[in-house]
């Protein structure tokens, strides 16, 4: 007899995928209590009949995006308040995700404090799945601008260092060009548990070596807006690929990576890979253009880009990238969901709250069917979006 707090939810997974193992484990029923995951035990034939048991083909950790700049016709940067960040997290959720670093991308000036309040005040308020807030820019390259700013991108300053290094936001995410800090700044940045990523730079291979070496964490949006690999010089790429620590997050569209560079960084880092959406504020929602810094963003074919076709974010949601993974890079299920799990989790640091089930740990799920499409999330043990489930 298995010992039932009748006041747990109870979920029978037909396949489960607990981050943990490197494959899915059959029917297995979890029991959730005040938030955690109190059992993980073999399920019986009775207990899918049992009343008030919900049952799914697949239950994996939830998802988790290091970077994602708006869902449901939501832009942060345009609307950087709690209300838009119920929002994006609610739009996020319709692809899986559970876990969001909100992305706030180069502004003028310190604009980006609005954004840290922001997260601040909807961590504070119980907004579902803000775990903190990723910073992207404006301590970018010139050289290496992408659809940011330039006339907003700038150097890092004691100001910002003290900003940053004070923002009580949960986890924050910077991403910058690391040849363009000052001496030192990097090192005091990790220092005070900034989670530091190379983005939009030109570093080059022993630049990327030296920011590694003062806590560099990982890269943003691997093969874009960074040197690439050369016969003589590695650049940004290939240093994340030498690498043995530092992750890399991925934009798995089919627009802003060929499937084959996918593929090939999946075999070179499959436990330092993490699927990242980049959407902008058309996912899950219905506009299909928008203006970014006065410039036009149109929709199409599912990819966003101006007038000159350069891309300006993504359109695809978490779901989609890890059926993409299997489709074209080879993945295995489980190796794809753990590019949306424990891999982003271990690049945050939070591989012991979120990222993997267990006994104990944080019973926040994301519920598939057989042909991966989403069916529920749930985060702390409760379903925000009731009519998913």
């Amino acid at each position: 007899m298995h010992s039932t707090d009748p006041g747990a939810t109870r979920i029978v997974a037909r396949q489960l995928y607990d981050g943990v193992d490197q494959g899915l484990r059959p029917d297995c029923i979890l029991e959730i209590a005040q938030g955690r995951i109190t059992q993980i035990r073999a399920a019986t034939a009775q207990d899918a009949h049992d009343p008030g048991v919900r049952e799914f083909d697949l239950v994996s950790p939830g998802f988790i995006d290091l970077q994602i700049n708006g869902a449901g016709d939501t832009q942060f940067n345009f609307e950087p308040d709690v209300p838009a960040l119920d929002r994006i997290a609610a739009g996020a959720r319709r692809g899986g995700t559970a876990y969001i670093l909100p992305t706030f991308i180069t502004a003028h000036g310190q604009d980006y404090l609005r954004a840290i309040a922001a997260v601040r005040d909807a961590i504070s308020d119980g907004v579902a799945g803000i775990l903190g807030v990723h910073l992207e820019g404006p301590f970018l390259s010139h050289n290496r601008p992408g659809i940011h700013d330039p006339t907003a991108i700038r150097a890092l300053n004691d100001q910002d260092i003290e900003a940053l290094t004070s923002a009580d936001a949960g986890v924050v995410l910077l991403t910058v060009a690391p040849e363009t800090l000052p001496d030192g700044a990097l090192a005091r940045l990790t220092a005070a548990d900034i989670v530091v990523f190379a983005g939009h730079t030109a570093a080059s291979a022993d630049q990327i070596a030296t920011a590694e070496a003062e806590g560099l964490t990982g890269v943003t949006h691997l093969f874009n807006a960074m040197s690439q690999i050369t016969g003589r010089e590695p650049g940004v790429v290939g240093a994340t690929f030498a690498s043995h620590s530092l992750f890399a997050g991925i934009i798995a569209d089919g627009h802003h990576v060929d499937w084959r560079n996918v593929a090939i960084a999946a075999r070179l880092m499959p436990d330092r890979l993490c699927l990242v959406t980049d959407a902008m504020l058309t996912l899950a929602g219905e506009a299909t253009e928008f203006d970014l810094h006065g410039v036009k963003i149109t929709l199409e074919d599912g990819r966003l880009a101006n007038a000159e076709g350069r891309l300006a974010g993504a359109h695809i949601s978490m779901i989609d990238s890890v059926r993409n993974m299997i489709t074209h890079a080879q993945c295995s299920v489980p190796q794809a969901l753990r590019m949306a799990t424990i891999n982003p989790a271990r690049s945050l640091g939070m591989a012991a709250e979120v990222g993997t089930l267990g006994t104990g740990r944080c019973a926040t799920l994301t519920c598939l069917s057989n042909d991966l499409e989403v069916e529920a999330v749930m985060i702390d043990g409760k379903f925000p979006d009731e009519t998913m489930t």
